[in-house]
């Protein structure tokens, strides 16, 4: 992602597809605060704002008075969002990285600042450089293939190894950088989708999004929406195969074989394709050219549980 200022991705959309916006909503990836204030601005009577990052709340402090009671600060992670409320009128998760979280070099995010290798959005728990100096090899290069989707995982993991100690993002960056081809113009920095993948691990990231997705049916109201913007595939299958499996057919990996009808749907699926960004927006929001939106309403069906593996979440062999 970029930095500058935080511009909330495919919010109209949000807005134009969970219309009437009404009663309480939970935010759980608050950030810089922009689908909250959008959600506030347009018609919620609370949103409840959820984010693990204690940095969020401090740089929400300006502007946050001028609401009032309507807007509820929670630090917490949205896996357990239906600890915070119930009976929501809608739940929004955006899964990007904050660019308040890039833009600043201590915070270890970045490969193009040089900075602790740190990662953690909490600020407490173990940090990239403990996994980068402790993990095994092997470890490593599944963490780079199942969460980064990097094929040269082997490579770069037996690179990292030897140059152990890494303690600063650039110097894992070059490390990296070493192992790929240079890129071409308008192609990625080649260590994005290794710093992806630590971030990923380091945050227990998919397994947040699977426990938030079950975690937001408990606690919506029937009627109520849920609204899931991703930024990359692995993510999007995630939300998709959930929603499909809740909206009455089983998630199947195999797309040939024929869909199973569940007896009871939990959601009512707004569009079975996602929403992307309109022509509009990739102008002004270059950032929103890889997001996707998925939009459920709640139906009266009781909440469940489901495998994490059938809706195509990342299973790491080793425990790490």
């Amino acid at each position: 992602m970029s930095g500058g200022p935080h511009i909330p991705v495919l919010i109209d959309a949000i807005l134009s597809h969970c219309a009437p916006i009404e009663g309480v909503w939970l935010d759980g990836t608050f950030g810089a605060g922009g689908y909250t204030r959008a959600l506030l601005d347009g018609g919620a009577q609370t949103v409840i704002a959820v984010d693990r990052d204690p940095l969020a709340f401090e740089m929400a402090r300006d502007w946050a008075e001028a609401y009032g009671d309507r807007l509820v600060m929670q630090q917490g992670v949205f896996s357990k969002l239906d600890t915070y409320a119930q009976d929501l009128d809608g739940v929004v998760l955006d899964l990007g990285v904050s660019s308040m979280q890039l833009d600043r070099a201590e915070r270890g995010f970045s490969f193009m600042r040089d900075g602790p290798l740190d990662m953690r959005m909490s600020q407490d728990g173990p940090t990239a450089a403990e996994l980068v100096n402790t993990a095994d090899e092997t470890d490593l290069a599944n963490i780079l293939f199942q969460y980064g989707e990097e094929r040269a995982s082997r490579r770069i993991a037996r690179a990292i190894v030897m140059a152990r100690p890494i303690t600063s993002t650039l110097e894992l960056a070059g490390i990296v950088e070493k192992c790929l081809p240079r890129p071409k113009p308008g192609q990625s920095h080649p260590a994005t989708r290794s710093f992806q993948a630590l971030r990923i691990a380091v945050n227990n990231e998919y397994g947040e999004l699977y426990e938030g997705l079950m975690a937001a049916e408990r606690a919506l109201k029937p009627g109520g929406k849920l609204a899931v913007v991703t930024f990359h595939s692995v993510e999007d299958r995630m939300v998709k195969r959930f929603l499909t499996a809740r909206g009455g057919r089983a998630a199947n990996a195999n797309r040939y074989a024929p869909e199973t009808v569940q007896a009871a749907a939990q959601f009512t699926l707004k569009s079975r394709k996602a929403i992307g960004p309109d022509a509009d927006e990739l102008a002004v929001n270059p950032r929103s050219r890889s997001a996707k939106l998925r939009v459920a309403v709640r139906t009266d069906a009781p909440a469940g549980a489901i495998d994490a593996k059938s809706i195509g979440m990342p299973q790491i062999k080793g425990g790490t």
